[in-house]
């Protein structure tokens, strides 16, 4: 099979647009920072590698601890053999304290009873790196959408009444992270990033406040496409990490394959050899386009992470890095392959005169 190879860069008219749940998320906030500034930590040395090789322009990182100013996101930046000149990033919801029981067990107080799943505030938040200059005054940031007022959303209940309580779903966010609508101008052009990580649809009980909170965090971005929340965004890339595929693992699945099917939009389907040869037995959705290499006894491998653009731009190239076991690339990735992480970067080329 004849499949993307990343060694090459994309070409001159073009803009290379990627994201990436690379595992930048430490045990308690300024761990991240340290580990960068000392420079000793082999898997952050992986993730920086991969996004040298790939060399996007536009990169959205979808697991990077948040710190007020910033300051783990320009050092990481700055390691990078290019770095980038613009950066974004805002608080997320992870690891905001409610003092409520958002899980159901009888406590408060864990990580599970932020508004979003998180050890410390700013636990595995997102941060954008861009080689065009982001229109910082016009991002339009989502994340504290309360969940009940998203567009068709559907709340869990447990034996016919709100769980874990109305109180809950009264100022719970749907957000488990963040929804982010980005302005990147690009020459005389603009896109619109559409960059939200959303939450794993497993990890709860029978009410499914994990997988319905997941399928709703991608409903956001279909209501913004809709003009349901404010006015359609110009160019607009759904980008991030859905935690959701259309054919294999748990989840809402008709919510992502719905959103794959939309004429607004287009599906690059990004590809990868060292996809294709790791397929699970019994997959039953092209494992080249899996972005995620689980162990077979949990989820296996899945398509999560994804790079969207609008169909009115031209797609010239696309890709995940996930290089075959032949592939000298595959070293970057270490002996097991995981030196960077379960989660593979997508990348997608955009001609930049094909934007409206």
């Amino acid at each position: 099979m004849a499949l993307p190879t990343v060694g090459a860069a994309q070409s001159a008219d073009s803009i290379r647009v990627a994201t990436f749940a690379a595992p930048l998320s430490r045990d308690g906030p300024g761990l991240l920072l340290r580990d960068i500034v000392r420079g000793e930590d082999p898997e952050i040395d992986a993730i920086l590698s991969v996004i040298d090789q790939v060399s996007p322009d536009i990169l959205v990182l979808t697991d990077f601890d948040y710190d007020a100013g910033n300051a783990a996101l320009a050092a990481f930046s700055g390691q990078l053999s290019e770095p980038f000149p613009y950066l974004f990033s805002a608080r997320p919801n992870a690891g905001v304290h409610t003092g409520l029981d958002i899980d159901g067990d009888g406590r408060t107080g864990d990580a599970r009873d932020g508004l979003g799943y998180g050890r410390f505030l700013g636990d595995g938040g997102m941060a954008i790196l861009s080689r065009h200059a982001i229109a910082t005054d016009d991002i339009r940031d989502l994340t504290d959408l309360l969940w009940r007022d998203v567009p068709n959303a559907t709340l869990p209940t447990m034996n016919g009444e709100p769980f874990p309580s109305q109180q809950v779903h009264d100022m719970l966010p749907v957000s488990s992270t963040g929804h982010w609508i980005v302005p990147i101008q690009v020459g005389s052009q603009r896109i619109s990033l559409l960059s939200f990580a959303a939450t794993a649809p497993i990890f709860d009980g029978p009410e499914d406040f994990n997988g319905l909170r997941n399928r709703d965090e991608l409903r956001v971005m279909e209501a913004v496409l809709d003009g349901q929340i404010g006015d359609v965004p110009e160019t607009p890339i759904l980008i991030g990490n859905v935690n959701a595929e259309p054919f294999d693992g748990e989840g809402v699945r008709s919510g992502i394959a719905g959103v794959l099917a939309r004429e607004d939009l287009q599906d690059p389907h990004p590809a990868s050899e060292g996809g294709h040869d790791a397929a699970n037995e019994g997959h039953r959705g092209n494992p080249a386009l899996d972005t995620a290499d689980w162990s077979d006894d949990g989820p296996g491998n899945l398509r999560v992470s994804y790079v969207l653009p609008s169909a009115d731009v031209s797609v010239v190239g696309a890709g995940v890095f996930w290089p075959a076991l032949d592939d000298p690339l595959a070293s970057l990735l270490g002996s097991d392959g995981l030196a960077a992480g379960p989660h593979h970067l997508v990348w997608v080329d955009l001609v930049a005169e094909g934007l409206p």
